[in-house]
C-alpha cells in the first residue's frame, strides 16, 4: 500500500526554522518526484517545492526561494523540507505528494498520492 507520512510541523517563532519530513512506504521514491504543497485557511494551495525523480532537479516557489531547501535520503525513503527564516505567511498545513506510478514530474495535477499533512504555525 502506497503511503506518505509527513512529520516535523509545529509552532515556531518568526525567523525560526523547522525541518519537515515525508516518509514513503509501498514504493521506492528514488525515481519519482516528490512535491511539497501547502494550504492556508482561505488561500489557494501552493506548490512550494519539488524534487524531480528524473534527475534530482529542485524547484521552489518565489515565496520560499532562498529560505527553503528540499532534499532526498534514498536510504531512508524520505524527503525533507528544511525551512528557515520562517514568516507568519508560511503558516499552513504542509502536504507531500508523489508522481508515483506515472512518473509525470512535478506538476501537482499529476500526483495521485498525498499524505495527511503536518501543520506549521509561525507566530510569536
Amino acid at each position: 500500500q502506497v503511503q506518505l507520512v509527513e512529520a516535523g510541523g509545529g509552532l515556531v517563532q518568526p525567523g525560526g526554522s523547522l525541518r519537515l519530513s515525508c516518509t514513503a512506504s509501498g514504493f521506492t521514491l528514488d525515481y519519482y518526484s516528490i512535491a511539497w504543497m501547502r494550504q492556508a485557511p482561505g488561500k489557494e494551495r501552493e506548490r512550494v517545492s519539488c524534487i524531480s525523480g528524473r534527475d534530482g532537479t529542485t524547484y521552489y516557489s518565489a515565496s520560499v526561494q532562498g529560505r527553503f531547501t528540499i532534499s532526498r535520503d534514498n536510504d531512508k525513503n524520505t524527503v525533507y523540507l528544511q525551512m528557515s527564516s520562517l514568516e507568519s505567511e508560511d503558516t499552513a498545513v504542509y502536504y507531500c505528494g508523489t508522481d508515483f506510478p506515472r512518473g509525470s514530474g512535478c506538476q501537482i495535477e499529476g500526483m495521485d498520492y498525498w499524505g495527511n499533512g503536518t501543520l506549521v504555525t509561525v507566530s510569536s
